[in-house]
């Protein structure tokens, strides 16, 4: 017998009784972006590496140690996506999407990282995206936090996310704040570890968000990024937290927030939840207004975020919302003889062609009508159809309840698209 074939480490199989509860999140996200005005992007998934060697930054944990990487046979390095908003860069830069427009754009797919596999943390997983082109003010960071908050607000989860958020000032501010944060940070190299000290240089404020606690025992004494913001990157803040306060949301300033990512300037922001363990934040971005021309375009501000919908699933799950979904089938067929197995399929094609929503199943293999019946209940079905020669000698169908219990009933045959589409 040959060796069964396992799936990659990390890259998890989607099943038929998961799938129902993705779809609806899934059709809860695009309600959501549809309701603000934003456009669908879709791009490949395999992309040039220099794409996210020059938006992500070659000295991030992401570029030196995750990205699935290959040559083809030109000899081009080419990298599996492992985030979105560079692809979406890319395609707006090369179909003329960008420059002198504003665009409100939306992407949803895998992305791949090669890191350890753990809970909410995979090698392939799903994210879902927003970018705002062509707005410099705070209210298009405003808008994607509303939008945010408004989609935790219909999943039921909005009690259980909480929002921090930061600014990182322009390049400027930031250049000379990355100056005293190394001089600060040389005076305690004895407290660093490894990972701190490799980033001491080449990206000081990644130590910001360290996890090792002596580390941040001395950052509290840390020169602090807002008092080197220039008076335009304050009034960007603060208009964005006037904006926020206005329309409710609550938030958290937290000055040790930077993201990993080194194309982010001005805001930065984070959706955190404690009901995940380490794996904490489920959604993250902020604004990256140089990011268009540092990847070949003409400047353009930009502003968005990205949602892992692997951890929103689990944050459902850890919560108990997983469980009002709709089932995969509505209606079930059933045919008590072989020859009245025609009539049942005729029967079932009727229903489809009158009531195209109807998720309609119709039994197929044979057995007996006591067989059929256990297959009905299993589908999760609501009402299963009976079709017997009886019910065929008077134009009748048999219309079981399998889930509230009532009665079965007679229904005749031109009477049933309109008895199914009052009671589902």
């Amino acid at each position: 017998m040959a060796k069964q074939i396992q799936a990659i480490r990390g890259m998890n199989d989607i099943l038929p009784t998961q799938t129902p509860l993705w779809q609806k999140l899934e059709s809860i996200l695009r309600a959501s972006v549809a309701s603000y005005g934003y456009a669908e992007l879709r791009t490949p998934i395999v992309e040039s590496t220099d794409l996210f060697k020059r938006s992500i930054g070659e000295v991030t944990d992401i570029v030196e140690k995750e990205m699935y990487t290959f040559a083809d046979n030109n000899g081009d390095s080419l990298t599996l996506r492992p985030e979105g908003t560079a692809s979406t860069v890319r395609a707006g830069n090369q179909n003329g999407l960008l420059y002198n427009q504003e665009q409100r754009l939306w992407y949803m797919g895998p992305m791949f990282r090669h890191e350890r596999p753990q809970k909410g943390r995979y090698r392939q997983f799903h994210q879902f995206g927003v970018e705002v082109y062509g707005i410099a003010t705070a209210d298009a960071d405003a808008e994607v936090l509303m939008l945010s908050a408004r989609l935790w607000e219909t999943l039921g989860i909005k009690e259980h996310v909480a929002l921090e958020i930061n600014t990182l000032g322009d390049s400027e501010e930031r250049a000379a704040y990355r100056d005293a944060l190394i001089a600060f940070l040389e005076k305690h190299i004895d407290v660093l570890d490894e990972d701190a000290k490799r980033r001491m240089y080449s990206n000081p404020l990644r130590v910001l968000d360290t996890k090792n606690q002596d580390i941040q025992a001395i950052l509290v004494d840390a020169p602090e990024l807002m008092d080197y913001l220039g008076d335009d990157s304050k009034q960007h803040f603060s208009q964005l937290c006037e904006l926020l306060d206005t329309v409710g949301i609550q938030y958290t300033v937290n000055p040790r927030l930077v993201r990993g990512l080194d194309y982010y300037n001005r805001t930065v922001f984070e959706w955190v939840t404690s009901s995940l363990g380490a794996q904490g934040t489920v959604l993250a971005g902020g604004r990256y207004d140089g990011l268009v021309s540092q990847l070949g375009g003409k400047d353009s501000p930009a502003v968005g975020f990205a949602m892992g919908i692997e951890r929103i699933i689990l944050l459902l799950q850890e919560l108990g919302l997983d469980q009002d979904v709709a089932p995969i089938v509505d209606v079930y067929v059933t045919a008590m003889r072989a020859g009245c197995y025609p009539h049942a399929v005729q029967i079932a094609e009727n229903l489809r062609e009158s009531l195209p929503s109807l998720r309609v199943m119709s039994h197929c293999g044979g057995g007996n009508f006591k067989k059929q019946m256990k297959r009905a209940d299993k589908s999760g079905a609501q009402f299963a159809l009976i079709i017997g020669e009886n019910e065929l000698a008077n134009n009748e169908v048999g219309v079981k309840d399998l889930r509230g219990g009532n009665e079965q009933q007679m229904v005749a045959r031109d009477e049933l698209a309109a008895f199914l589409r009052e009671r589902i």
